[in-house]
């Protein structure tokens, strides 16, 4: 059985930072594209970032490309998303998501396993 199981979330004021962790078990980790997404309260699931198997390729979405940066450790079953110079509009609950699709993708149905997701608030 495949688990996802972020942690890291929390309460931060505007200019601050998080790193959220994402660890996986049931699967063979190295084999798949990671991904996180979020969703603000009344918003749509939007895609924030994407890495490939190896970590060599990833992917941003331009309202985070400068600001988040993604890693992961293949050998904890781990992929990281550490987040800067967070804003209020950064609030949302952020998920992450696996799929086997080779390369990096923004595509959420080719997402096929995902977290309970963790909250990010950032405070104005």
């Amino acid at each position: 059985q495949v688990q996802l199981v972020e942690s890291g979330g929390g309460l931060v004021q505007a200019g601050g930072s998080l790193r959220l962790s994402c660890t996986a078990s049931g699967l063979t980790f190295s084999s798949y594209t990671l991904g996180w997404f979020r969703q603000a309260p009344g918003k749509v699931r939007e895609f924030v970032v994407s890495i490939n198997w190896s970590g060599g390729r990833t992917y941003y979405a331009d309202s985070v490309k400068d600001r988040f940066a993604i890693s992961r450790d293949n050998a904890k079953n781990t992929v990281y998303l550490q987040m800067n110079s967070l804003k209020p509009e950064d609030t949302a609950v952020y998920y992450c998501a696996t799929t086997r699709y080779l390369g990096v993708t923004n595509t959420e149905n080719k997402y096929s396993y995902w977290g309970q997701g963790t909250q990010v608030t950032v405070s104005s």
